[in-house]
């Protein structure tokens, strides 16, 4: 087992299956709340308190009752240790360790470490996340999407939005025109799973009349209406999480150049009033 993730506590190093595929981490702030009359509410922070660290792994191997013995052994000692992984770096004590023997060869645990103390640097600055990396990771949960519902109508649509986009170097450059070559195609796509939505709404809602459900219809015919309801639920399911995707991808990219003038005008028309202020009439 290939790990990419180093795990220490102590002088102990965890490998291959003793390490575990999620460590919690954080806690809460301590507060002391006072509501005062009238409703008014002071509250005093007193201090951050980490959370207990846990997770559970299993060792296995010929060394594996060995190693699950040294570990029970630092929590005999109940001495502060250095917990490090990635970036984390605590001093805890061991507050559990649990371990199963099924085999001298596989004992699968679990570890409860107290925190003593929290010194992982802290983040105080992040910076905004970049324009085209955000569309691009929308764009790959649409694709997803967009696979499992597996329309061929929609599946052509995608192709076009993956196209448009794939044209697309650095959006924060592209100029109102070129940025609407991408948000015809999403509009498109959208207008699609509306009608996608629809259609399967009807199934679901056909499915709940009276008509769907006659002690005369054949079983068959019961089963069958199952299976469409389960088709439509998923279908549902999955348009929702699309629509939304695109939904969030039409708003970003629309709010490149979002934050434009107004003008108040008599007569004339869009196309004439982006020439005018744009220098290309494509702009409106």
């Amino acid at each position: 087992m290939k790990v990419d993730t180093t795990l220490t506590l102590g002088d102990f190093t965890f490998s291959r299956y003793e390490i575990p595929e999620q460590i919690p981490f954080g806690g809460e702030h301590r507060l002391t709340i006072h509501d005062r009359v009238g409703g008014a509410r002071v509250i005093d922070a007193m201090g951050a308190a980490s959370a207990p660290i846990e997770w559970s792994g299993i060792f296995i191997g010929a060394q594996a009752l060995e190693r699950a013995l040294y570990l029970d052994g630092l929590r005999k000692a109940g001495k502060p240790l250095a917990l490090s992984w990635s970036e984390f770096a605590f001093t805890v004590v061991i507050q559990s360790f649990h371990c199963e023997f099924k085999r001298f060869y596989r004992l699968p645990y679990r570890i409860v470490c107290a925190v003593v103390e929290d010194q992982t640097a802290p983040v105080e600055a992040i910076a905004a996340p970049d324009m085209d990396q955000v569309i691009g990771e929308d764009m790959q949960a649409a694709n997803e999407y967009a696979k499992d519902i597996g329309h061929g109508k929609l599946s052509t649509l995608m192709g076009g939005l993956n196209q448009a986009i794939g044209a697309v170097s650095r959006f924060a450059t592209l100029t109102q025109s070129a940025l609407n070559t991408v948000l015809e195609p999403i509009a498109a796509v959208r207008t699609q799973v509306s009608v996608l939505l629809e259609s399967a709404n009807g199934v679901i809602r056909n499915a709940t009349t009276l008509g769907g459900l006659l002690p005369e219809n054949p079983a068959a015919q019961h089963i069958n209406g199952l299976f469409s309801v389960t088709d439509a639920l998923f279908q549902s399911s999955h348009l929702i999480h699309l629509d939304r995707t695109l939904g969030r991808m039409q708003a970003n990219i629309g709010a490149i150049h979002g934050r434009g003038k107004s003008l108040t005008v008599a007569g004339g028309n869009l196309y004439r009033i982006a020439a005018d202020e744009y220098g290309n009439a494509m702009d409106w």
